[in-house]
């Protein structure tokens, strides 16, 4: 195919493609989905080799927030029933990172639901990068809180964080849609705010809130003309009791085409592969590593990813490997670049975190994480461990069907009494 080996040709090259050559790649078909998978393949390959990066999420808020993007479990008027806590002490945070870490994960995402925080959340998570770096020498850190104030980027850094998240999540024509607290120009003041600071830079989007494939090209050029170090892809888990509940547009082949976009669009950036991976691509899991170079690990913000070792399991039977803590993420051009500029030093690792906890977040936003500064009631004693997706007494679905089994809300790790999946 004529157009795949332009595609090709360009990612090897660093080349931008044109917008309908991107757009060629969305309007694929399924028949030739193996061929784009294997284009995009190579593109991967060179910049990133057969590297898997680990990703760990620490919810340090959770719910209770005051913003109402449609697609967040934690947004104003959400019914969804998710944990809902107040800020973790930093020992608990470094606890759960620590788990995280002890799984592969290289990188830990600190994110906390709310608009932005306060001088005194900045305070606060000072302390708890401090004491995570204190026990786990080499670990990169990256925050995510939401929209930042003037300075808070540089106290950040100043107290080790080694990056920032904050999603644009959708194209500037549609973000009205989605957001009304706040504007798609707040996001990408922030992500820059970040970048001015010296923090690598992490910004992705969602998939799947019933967007055009227009959308889609637009935030991912977006992206690529802001130049963060890492794009987090998220797919939309529909949450009951959220305005886009019953938004289940994906299926795992047109997922995979939206990965090859984006790796083809930002060929040598790290494309992490966040939120809504186990309820859209399901058993087509194995096949995104071939398009991106980076994961979460285990569990999301608010609801609940498949086990921590059936991440790694999946990443061996691939034939990929799981990042050691020494290598470094990026390609050398841009780590150059990013210590040229005064990034952090494992910048050079760039990932960042994203999360459909969206602002929250971190590339997970599978959980829909929220923005903007909540409270949030401490919670009591966690409920049961919702029953595991595939469960024996499941009816088969039916091809094309929403499969609302799939989400589950997190009952474990942060904010609750059970171990993390890790």
């Amino acid at each position: 195919m004529d157009l795949l080996n332009t595609l090709v040709d360009k990612g090897l090259r660093r080349e931008l493609p044109t917008r309908d050559e991107a757009l060629a790649v969305l309007a694929t078909s399924d028949d030739d989905l193996l061929d784009v998978v294997t284009a995009a393949g190579k593109v991967r390959r060179q910049w990133f080799g057969r590297r898997v990066k680990l990703n760990y999420l620490v919810n340090l808020k959770s719910g209770l927030c005051p913003e109402d993007c449609s697609y967040c479990s934690q947004r104003l008027g959400s019914t969804a029933g998710i944990l809902k806590y107040t800020w973790l002490k930093p020992h608990e945070a470094a606890a759960a990172a620590t788990a995280g870490v002890a799984g592969g994960a290289k990188r830990v995402c600190l994110v906390a639901s709310g608009r932005g925080p306060t001088d005194r959340d900045v305070d606060r998570v000072s302390r708890t990068i401090e004491a995570i770096k204190e026990e786990n020498e080499g670990i990169e850190v990256c925050a995510c809180l939401g929209l930042l104030s003037a300075g808070q980027a540089d106290r950040l850094r100043e107290a080790g964080a080694d990056a920032y998240n904050h999603n644009l999540n959708t194209s500037e024509a549609t973000y009205g849609g989605i957001t009304t607290t706040h504007t798609y120009a707040d996001r990408v003041d922030t992500v820059q705010q970040a970048q001015a600071a010296g923090l690598s830079a992490c910004s992705g989007l969602i998939a799947g809130m019933g967007e055009s494939d227009a959308d889609l090209v637009d935030v991912v050029f977006a992206l690529r003309e802001l130049d963060p170090d890492s794009v987090p892809v998220n797919f939309l888990i529909p949450f009951e009791g959220t305005p886009l509940a019953e938004e289940w547009n994906l299926t795992p082949q047109r997922a995979l085409r939206i990965l090859a976009m984006v790796r083809f669009v930002c060929p040598d950036v790290e494309v992490r592969l966040a939120g809504g991976r186990e309820v859209h691509l399901r058993s087509l899991q194995p096949l995104a590593l071939h398009l991106v170079n980076s994961i979460f690990l285990g569990d999301y913000l608010t609801s609940e990813g498949q086990a921590g070792q059936a991440d790694l399991d999946m990443i061996a039977d691939a034939g990929f490997e799981v990042e050691g803590a020494g290598t470094v993420t990026l390609p050398q051009h841009r780590a150059d670049v990013a210590h040229a500029g005064g990034g952090c030093g494992s910048h050079e690792a760039g990932g960042g975190c994203g999360s459909q906890n969206e602002d929250a977040g971190c590339g997970s936003h599978a959980d829909g994480g929220g923005c903007g500064p909540c409270g949030g009631a401490a919670q009591g004693a966690p409920e049961p461990v919702a029953e595991p997706a595939g469960a024996p007494d499941q009816e088969p679905v039916p091809a094309g069907a929403a499969r609302t089994g799939l989400v589950a809300v997190r009952r474990r790790g942060a904010g609750t009494d059970l171990p993390p999946n890790a």
